[in-house]
């Protein structure tokens, strides 16, 4: 009995590898037929492959309803110590990136709850072309600055040079080095790093800011906020004070009657470290604001001038 028992297993064996052959052969049949959508000439057999794909599932129930083609079993995905790694780096740079976002709103909301309050600002100075600068001290005894001027250049041009090419800033203005983005989060929030020139008669020195920038736009109107911020792959630079800024912001809004001019409103709130004195500081940040939107205007003025010329 036992070599025809062991013919019978034989035979069934070989039956089974005839109908798994069967089915290999009619799978890449199958899988053929069902590539071929993708060419133009077989796209419009669709009687023809839903028959192949009925016989096809048919034969597999038949097989799996006699024994002869089990499913596989289904493991659960294997976690690596590579795949941890990258997913808590991706969790990391995810709330580094809400981190950033959150301080660089927070920034201009709460300097643009200082600049909208009315208590407490005097007048620092007034510019013969009507440019006027206020003055304010905090809670801390810390001093800020507010600049309001008229420029020939729309909220959206303005925003398009001290925001998203934020970069070039160094070809204008001469009291900026360089200013280097280090991150972007999203479209209107990055992370920048700005060392400022060493100029004669620049009373405060050479600094260098590690800064966070953001800008919204509501309606007619565009904010600019920013604060100094946190990044460990870049510690302050040897030989340079790191100055910290903020809450700042700038706004920029149509004037009623001109909308390709802006009134120009800037607040500026900084701590230049170091051992100045802070009667020194504070004659000196006022000058800055009025040096800067001088060197803006000629900005502007360079930029109207090759826009005629085109």
């Amino acid at each position: 009995m036992k070599p025809f028992s062991s013919s019978l297993s034989f035979s069934g064996s070989i039956k089974a590898s005839r109908c798994l052959l069967l089915l290999a052969n009619m799978l890449r049949a199958v899988l053929k037929l069902c590539c071929g959508i993708t060419y133009p000439h077989l796209r419009s057999m669709t009687g023809l492959q839903r028959v192949a794909l009925a016989v096809f599932g048919l034969e597999i129930a038949h097989l799996q309803s006699r024994g002869q083609m089990p499913l596989p079993a289904l493991s659960p995905l294997k976690r690596t110590e590579k795949t941890e790694a990258v997913e808590q780096r991706m969790a990391t740079l995810a709330d580094e990136d809400v981190f950033y976002l959150k301080q660089g709103e927070a920034a201009l909301n709460e300097a643009l709850k200082i600049v909208e309050s009315e208590d407490g600002w005097e007048l620092e100075t007034a510019e013969k072309n009507g440019d006027v600068i206020y003055s304010k001290v905090l809670t801390g005894n810390r001093k800020v600055f507010r600049l309001e001027a008229e420029l020939n250049a729309s909220p959206e041009e303005l925003h398009e040079i001290l925001f998203f090419r934020v970069e070039e800033m160094h070809e204008w203005n001469p009291s900026v080095r360089r200013i280097k983005v280090l991150k972007h989060v999203g479209r209107n929030t990055m992370v920048t790093h700005e060392v400022s020139s060493e100029m004669a008669g620049n009373l405060i020195g050479q600094r260098d800011f590690l800064s966070v920038r953001h800008s919204s736009k509501r309606e007619s109107r565009v904010y600019l906020g920013g604060a100094s911020t946190r990044l460990e792959s870049l510690p302050p630079l040897p030989g340079f004070v790191r100055a910290e800024d903020g809450p700042t912001c700038i706004i920029l809004h149509p004037l009623q009657d001109r909308p390709d001019r802006s009134r120009f409103i800037w607040l500026l709130n900084i701590d230049v470290k170091g051992w100045l004195p802070q009667s020194l500081v504070n004659k000196a940040l006022p000058r800055a604001q009025a040096d800067f939107t001088k060197h803006l205007r000629r900005r502007l003025a360079a930029q109207n001038s090759e826009n005629n010329r085109c």
